[in-house]
């Protein structure tokens, strides 16, 4: 019986178009929170958005998300399914047997590690792309031959740098080379190595606990409720490495203020300290429910719809 499986990754397709959808509004507010100026709490920010932008603020930077991230659930749920039941066969001599506690943690590991080969790139312009209205791109902006001077000063900060994302792709490119894609990469492996463990583990376990007759198709409020919670975990555990990755990724070259990881850690503790790291958790927590829900209740409907053919 082969191991690899397809419908795996063609599920997760479907699942990671529909999240996308569901938590793009949010996850606009968070990264305004984490990367922007000017917002004082969460509400703040929301009303800010709508009355600077309307609700197409919301989804600013959602076409790219939703044409990539499909690729990325695709390889995060496949690479995730496709790991257990490799694991299983190598360590129990059958690939359909129940993975243990630390089989998949190890498969949520890896996961973590392997999606920020197609995740960065994708998180960098979505966030770029968000980050067009917000005043730290209005600071020393480098305009050719005449050094730095103030965006603000000359009163076009609210011009986009980016026509969107093929342009704000070959701009990075073109700018900082294909490690400017990847700017932000540590961090986000910091992010999602434990992240994913945090999310397809509790995933795991609250389906077993909503079912536990151990019947083969959970119920789909099982998996939405399971789906939800175990992403709203996730999403609130990682937010310090998330506040790092989307300060990163927002640092563009032109106006760049942090070296690295740790010198991005030091500065937003020494210019905002401690709380800094949970800027955005609430945003985190609600948006992890539905996107995360959305995300399972599409995978295992999906997946239970192809394989009955």
């Amino acid at each position: 019986m082969t191991v690899f499986h397809l419908d795996d990754f063609l599920a997760g397709w479907i699942g990671g178009a529909s999240s996308v959808i569901v938590g793009h509004p949010l996850d606009t507010v968070k990264t305004r929170l984490q990367a922007g100026k000017g917002y004082k709490n969460t509400l703040h920010c929301v009303v800010t958005i709508y009355k600077k932008e309307n609700v197409t603020g919301f989804f600013k930077g959602l076409s790219f998300p939703l044409a990539s991230i499909t690729l990325y659930n695709s390889m995060v749920f496949g690479f995730f399914s496709n790991t257990q039941r490799l694991i299983s066969r190598y360590r129990y001599g059958d690939g359909r047997h129940p993975c243990s506690m630390l089989d998949l943690t190890v498969a949520s590991m890896l996961t973590g590690l392997v999606s920020v080969g197609v995740g960065a790139p994708v998180d960098l312009v979505k966030i770029r792309l968000q980050m067009q209205t917000q005043p730290v791109l209005a600071e020393n902006f480098n305009l050719a031959g005449n050094g730095s001077v103030p965006l603000r000063s000359m009163g076009i900060q609210s011009q986009s740098l980016y026509r969107g994302p093929l342009h704000c792709i070959s701009t990075v490119l073109q700018n900082e080379g294909i490690q400017g894609l990847y700017r932000g990469a540590g961090a986000m492996i910091l992010r999602d190595v434990p992240g994913y463990t945090l999310y397809f583990v509790p995933y795991t376990l609250f389906c077993n606990w909503l079912n536990p007759d151990g019947n083969a198709s959970p119920h789909p409020c099982c998996i939405w409720l399971a789906g939800g919670l175990a992403g709203s975990i996730s999403w609130v555990t990682a937010t310090p490495a998330d506040v790092v990755k989307s300060r990163l990724q927002a640092d563009a070259m032109q106006h760049r203020k942090y070296k690295g990881i740790l010198h991005c850690i030091m500065q937003s503790y020494k210019t905002e300290g401690i709380h800094v790291f949970f800027r955005g958790a609430t945003v985190n927590a609600i948006r992890g429910f539905p996107m995360c829900a959305t995300m399972f209740l599409g995978y295992e409907l999906s997946l239970q719809f192809i394989r009955s053919f």
